[in-house]
């Protein structure tokens, strides 16, 4: 009788916002056990459109010359092999859903689980399709929070999707009480909506500026102070996981801190909004 393969648990954690370089800025040595940092390109400058590409499969790309678009997909779905620990994996493998956690959780049998930060992503929106398990969580600035929820059972693999929030405007950690909290007037998201202070995303200069750049500054080392903590939080979930645990760590899309008159991210078109960082491997 053939011996059922037990395939890989993988864990996606997506810091919501983090630029590439803050993530550099701030020399995280856990992740960076992982293996070598990448730059690589999220297809989307927004929360929700770049978690819909991240549950088709699509990675974060890299950016190579003289490549045929179909070889490069294909090259990149075929490295679902190592992160599930499968064989012949291909991009018609998610055909004609094309839903990561539906293909895991109804083709190989994963128990699919979601934890998200952002309420952009609630278990009501499109992203919620393919897990048994989809949960906003109670604060969007804890990641530590999720730690307790992650289970795992011998004999049948887990995926989870882990949106973290620490790295998304206000920067804040769990411990910073919310008065503290830096207060950006026209930020748009889970804090603010657009005013007139902003239009599509770029600064309005006006005779009352809204910020200048020493605070956007201020707000940068707030993201890579943030990387830092999650650092060590990260460090516990590598603790809590089984070896035989794949894990990517990433983002869904950059930031801007004013450049080239720029803060935040969504209808952008800057390649600081569009650079994450970008490393994955199985625990040792």
């Amino acid at each position: 009788m053939p011996v059922k393969p037990v395939w890989n648990n993988y864990i996606l954690i997506v810091f919501d916002s983090c630029r590439y370089d803050s993530f550099i800025r701030a020399r995280p040595k856990v992740m960076r056990q992982l293996g070598k940092v990448e730059k690589r390109w999220s297809y989307a400058t927004w929360t929700s459109p770049s978690h819909f590409n991240l549950m088709m499969g699509l990675m974060p790309h890299t950016s190579p010359r003289n490549v045929y678009a179909s070889e490069y997909y294909k090259r990149d779905f075929f490295k679902f092999n190592e992160r599930l620990g499968c064989a012949d994996f291909e991009f018609r493998s998610l055909v004609p859903r094309l839903n990561l956690p539906s293909f895991l959780r109804d083709s190989l049998g994963y128990r699919t689980h979601a934890m998200v930060s952002l309420p952009v992503l609630n278990a009501k929106t499109v992203i919620n399709t393919g897990f048994d398990s989809y949960r906003l969580m109670d604060r969007h600035n804890d990641m530590r929070a999720m730690l307790p929820e992650l289970k795992f059972h011998p004999g049948r693999p887990s995926f989870y999707l882990l949106n973290i929030g620490e790295t998304h405007y206000p920067y804040a950690l769990p411990d910073e009480p919310p008065d503290q909290w830096p207060k950006i007037s026209g930020v748009h998201g889970v804090f603010k909506h657009l005013d007139d202070a902003i239009v599509g995303g770029r600064l309005r200069i006006s005779r009352e500026r809204v910020f200048d750049q020493k605070k956007l500054d201020q707000l940068r080392k707030r993201q890579i102070e943030a990387v830092r903590y999650l650092d060590r939080v990260v460090e516990e979930l590598f603790d809590l996981a089984p070896k035989n645990t794949y894990i990517t760590i990433t983002a869904d899309h950059g930031e801007l801190f004013g450049e080239d008159g720029y803060f935040g991210h969504g209808p952008i078109h800057h390649e600081k909004v569009l650079e994450v960082p970008f490393v994955e491997a199985k625990l040792r």
